[in-house]
């Protein structure tokens, strides 16, 4: 049972396919809560079969908020702007006496919102022009000069992190690890969290993975991804191009592919990124936050917001 005069959010995190939709909606039926997206694949509106975005069946059972909401045209969608999102929908449910439930896979959003941010000023725009047309090899021989650190870092074929670290040191003065030495905004101190992290075991897991991944292809994902592609004001630098399985469905629909071995890229692409997402949250979150092996422990787990 959580205990403390601070007002309570339960969290549940873990790699895709791992069971937090149905944990959520599982604890927000029992506790009275708001289902709170936390994965930053299902903020958009336009695949919801393809980033297993909880269906109409599941979102009757409980409110659920910051699913769909963003459209695939929206480039600048971030971290920062969901935990400000994310901070809103929490007050919501708070000043509604529900229990607000985080729930996603994706690390950076929660640490956003828990930890905070580094309060970076916008950077020129003659600056990020500048920095953006170079080739990644001159912007990484750049970096190596301007911020070292940062420089040894980062892959120097690491396009896009490459080029932010660049543009922040040369826009502000100060590199990223100064900036990320002092984060804003964070909730962690202000609420009391109860927290679980689902790590099944990893041979069920990549089973449920290339189940899924059968029946999002059968159940109309080609159909999506399609609608995507087909829009006219969708910029090729829109992030949810980027989405696991648009780019192995594209290549079936431009017919250098079949089904079989979309299906099979499907599979392997989510079973790595669920590799990387296990790791992470194996091993950084703080150890307060308890591990979920199995059923019996994530029904356990669910009874501490009694």
């Amino acid at each position: 049972m959580v205990i403390s005069d601070r007002p309570r959010v339960a969290l549940i995190a873990g790699p895709t396919a791992s069971g937090k939709s149905a944990l959520a909606v599982a604890i927000a039926r029992a506790h009275d809560g708001v289902v709170i997206n936390a994965d930053s694949a299902q903020v958009y509106a336009d695949l919801r079969i393809l980033t297993a975005r909880p269906s109409p069946e599941e979102e009757a059972q409980a409110p659920h908020v910051l699913f769909g909401h963003v459209d695939a045209a929206d480039t600048s969608y971030s971290a920062a702007r969901w935990a400000s999102e994310a901070r809103a929908a929490i007050e919501t449910a708070l000043g509604e006496g529900k229990l607000p439930i985080l729930v996603g896979g994706t690390g950076l959003y929660l640490r956003t919102l828990i930890d905070g941010i580094a309060p970076i000023p916008d950077i020129d725009a003659d600056i990020r022009a500048t920095v953006r047309a170079l080739p990644v090899a001159q912007a990484h021989a750049a970096l190596a000069l301007e911020d070292p650190h940062a420089a040894q870092r980062l892959s120097a074929n690491d396009t896009t992190r490459v080029a932010r670290a660049l543009e922040v040191v040369r826009s502000t003065g100060r590199t990223l690890a100064d900036w990320h030495a002092v984060p804003t905004g964070g909730i962690g101190d202000r609420i009391a969290l109860g927290a679980g992290i689902l790590l099944p075991d990893r041979d069920w897991l990549f089973d449920r993975i290339d189940a899924r991944a059968a029946q999002m292809l059968d159940a109309g994902a080609t159909d999506e991804v399609a609608c995507l592609l087909a829009r006219a004001d969708l910029p090729p630098e829109a992030p949810i191009r980027r989405t696991i399985g648009v780019p192995e469905i594209a290549a079936l629909l431009a017919g250098g592919a079949d089904h079989t071995t979309t299906l099979d890229a499907l599979r392997l692409v989510t079973r790595r990124y669920a590799k990387r997402q296990y790791t992470w949250f194996r091993n950084q979150p703080p150890a307060a936050w308890t591990r979920l092996s199995d059923s019996e422990q994530a029904q356990q787990f669910a009874t501490m917001f009694q």
